[in-house]
Parts: C-alpha cells; structure tokens; sequence
C-alpha cells in the first residue's frame, strides 16, 4: 500500500515543497528523481535521499524548454525503470522579479508575465505531455500539479501568479479528463501560505514584511503559516493506492483559508 516502490519525477524540488516531498517519498519506500535548475541545491537534496538510505538521482531541468522536460522524464525512466508519478512542483511568482513586475496593471512588464506563465502553466502541461508515453506503462500513474489558493481568488500584486494558478486548476481537470482512458489520474494540491524560501523571498521583497506575515496567518483558520511537510504528506497520499478513486481534484490544503471571507483592510481599503 502507500507509495512503496513508485517512482517519482518532482519538478521544483531544489529547496520548498518540492524537497520535502522528495525526502518524505523516499523516506515512505519511493524512488525519486530530483529535477530543478538549481544544479546545487537540487543535488544536495538528492544526496540527503541517499545519504538517508532512499535511492535518488538529480536531473538539471528548465521546465520552459520542451527538449528538457523531455530528457528529465527520459533520463529519469532510465535510471528508476520507469516513471509512476510526476509532481509538477516548480513554480515562480511575480515578485521574484523585482522592480520589473510592478504591483500596477498600468505598467507591468511583459517579460515578467510571460515568464510565471510558462514556469506556472505551460511547464505543467509539456511535462505532462512528455511524461504520458512512460505513466502509460505504470499500474498506479498519476500527475499531481502544484495549484494554490491563488487558483480560486485573488490576491494584490500576484496579477500573473494567481492568473496562472487559475490555469493550473482547470488544466487539471482537462488533464484528467483527457488521459482518463488509459488510467492516468490527475490531481493538483492548493496551499494556503507555505513556510518556504519562496516566500520568504516574497516577504523580504515588501516594504513591511511582518505586516505582510500577519495578514498571511490571520487569513488561516489554523493561525500559522503551513509546513512544507504537511504539503509533502498530501502529495504522497494522492500518489497513493489509497487514492486510486481520486481524480480531477484541486485539494485545498490552506488552513481553512477559503473556508470564509476575510476583510478589505488586508488590501488597505
């Protein structure tokens, strides 16, 4: 049962959920494949995988060039023998960016816009693609998508972001839709705040960074910010043989976030 001997590609997975996910799968008897753009981080997670006893590799991937993704998912079904689930984990978001993306739809730049879109939504979809020939030949295959609360409502200075979100829901779905009949299931997970080096970049990049945290946590019914590994635990669930009556699902993981209605003073009205 679980997730004992399935093989992982997790885009992202340098640093954040996608690292956590990566440890949390081996640790639970799962191959996986490390796949991000950061050669040096994401090597040092796959080498924390094997140092702990799992067996891990590392493939360096830009998940917006389609001649990556598809010698991520060649090179990853050579070394684990196949490909049984692919996190699509890697993500961006407009700050990150800096002064390019401004907060104003008057003069946001297009770079920036196109590039969360094709990290965000394009990516998840080539990958996908890519992926299909080898998910085909597993006995349990299934995509899960990164996703967000951003997917259902809006949020200040994320114009990008929460627009390619959105995608990532509905592509979900059509996802799951379309590969339906050859019983790969496609799922997403929608986290509310995550405690992880994104943003923590995020927050460092506004003028008031712990006004910015308190408003983030007073929106959780859980008041806190959420755990990378608690996101890791849902992924592998979803993986799982315990989920194989799940599919097509954008699974809210937030801390009761979207459960109600928060307050125009969070956007200084």
């Amino acid at each position: 049962m679980g997730i004992v001997g399935q093989r992982f590609v997790i885009t992202g997975a340098a640093e954040g959920m996608g690292a956590a996910t990566a440890r949390l799968a081996a640790r639970k008897g799962a191959k996986v494949c490390v796949a991000d753009i950061n050669v040096e981080a994401g090597e040092a997670v796959a080498e924390s995988i094997r140092r702990a006893g799992g067996e891990s590799w590392f493939i360096r991937c830009d998940v917006t060039d389609d001649r990556q993704l598809v010698e991520l998912v060649e090179g990853a079904a050579s070394y684990m023998g196949g490909i049984d689930v692919l996190h699509n984990n890697a993500g961006v978001i407009d700050s990150m960016f800096g002064d390019k993306a401004a907060i104003s739809v008057e003069t946001y730049d297009r770079a920036v816009w196109d590039r969360v879109i094709a990290v965000n939504l394009t990516a998840p979809m080539f990958a996908a693609k890519a992926a299909v020939p080898y998910l085909k030949k597993s006995a349990n295959p299934s995509i899960i998508n990164a996703a967000s609360t951003a997917s259902f409502v809006a949020s200040p200075s994320t114009l990008a972001y929460g627009s390619s979100k959105g995608g990532v829901a509905l592509l979900t779905k059509n996802l799951a839709v379309e590969l339906a009949p050859c019983g790969i299931r496609v799922n997403s997970y929608c986290p509310g705040v995550i405690d992880t080096a994104l943003v923590e970049r995020y927050r460092r990049s506004v003028p008031n960074p712990d006004e910015l945290v308190r408003n983030f946590t007073s929106s959780h019914l859980v008041p806190r910010l959420g755990n990378p590994d608690e996101v890791a635990e849902l992924v592998c669930f979803l993986a799982g043989d315990e989920c194989r009556f799940v599919n097509g699902v954008n699974w809210l993981i937030d801390g009761g976030m979207l459960a109600w209605r928060a307050t125009r003073d969070v956007i200084g009205m």
